[in-house]
């Protein structure tokens, strides 16, 4: 297991490129990332904002160890994620744009899920997993399946399980992109609330600039083939007096 320390934090890209298709890149396949550099230092929660198809699954799936670079040197934790794939086993966790619960298993059941697979003993399991339930405000429906619960319950059923394996990284492919305003916008509070306060690093996905400006205290937006065309750390605290001018210039970047 080859280990290559990542000059600034959990997560590493240095020239990194993929493309799609035979022949490689100089016979005409798609490019969906280009000479992409970016660090990702612990603790920050970044939103990866752009228009669809600008490469930000692309540059999602290479952070998971889905899929390999064509060309350049990505590190996760200093290691390559999709060569070293089960050395991330529980350091990493993902919420999707479903919830994917599996039907035939109870809320507690699927949190418990990321637990079996990383050998946590039952009775721990069962203790974690009412843990996180609670905090995401489920107490009470830890034995009801997923077809009796709401859009936003299922969801939160799904932020506890990947918060439950305690993993350094979180990884969201849009996860609230399917529920209605109101309960997206709650759920974006909670969890990024919840990632604050036990110190995760966040990749966050979107193509809502208000999602972002909520939820990110980075904002990398990206454009086709992903590329970075505009980063802003923003702070916290003054997050209200700074928002319209970044709204203003993510906006012009994204007309171009």
């Amino acid at each position: 297991m080859q280990t290559v320390a990542a000059p600034r934090g959990e997560i590493h890209f240095e020239r990194v490129s993929k493309w799609f298709g035979r022949g490689g890149k100089d016979a005409g396949a798609l490019r969906a990332v280009d000479g992409l550099d970016l660090d990702i230092v612990r603790g920050e929660m970044v939103a990866l904002l752009g228009k669809t198809g600008c490469g930000k699954s692309t540059t999602f799936n290479l952070i998971a160890g889905l899929m390999e670079p064509s060309e350049g040197i990505v590190r996760v934790q200093g290691l390559d994620p999709f060569r070293n794939f089960h050395d991330l086993r529980g350091k990493i966790a993902v919420v999707f744009q479903n919830d994917r619960l599996l039907p035939w298993r109870s809320a507690i059941a699927n949190v418990e899920l990321g637990l079996e697979m990383v050998d946590m003993p039952a009775p721990e399991r069962r203790k974690v997993a009412q843990l996180w339930l609670s905090r995401l405000g489920l107490s009470g429906h830890e034995q009801d399946y997923p077809h009796a619960l709401s859009g936003g319950m299922r969801q939160r059923v799904s932020i506890a399980r990947a918060f439950a394996t305690n993993a350094s990284i979180l990884l969201c492919d849009e996860p609230f992109s399917a529920l209605d305003e109101i309960t997206a916008q709650r759920l974006r509070e909670d969890f990024a609330t919840l990632v604050r306060e036990n110190g995760k690093t966040a990749v966050f996905i979107t193509h809502s600039i208000n999602e972002a400006l909520q939820i990110g205290n980075r904002i990398i937006v990206m454009t086709r083939p992903a590329r970075i065309a505009y980063d802003v750390t923003i702070d916290p605290k003054a997050r209200g007096d700074g928002a319209d001018a970044v709204r203003a210039r993510i906006e012009s970047v994204l007309a171009q």
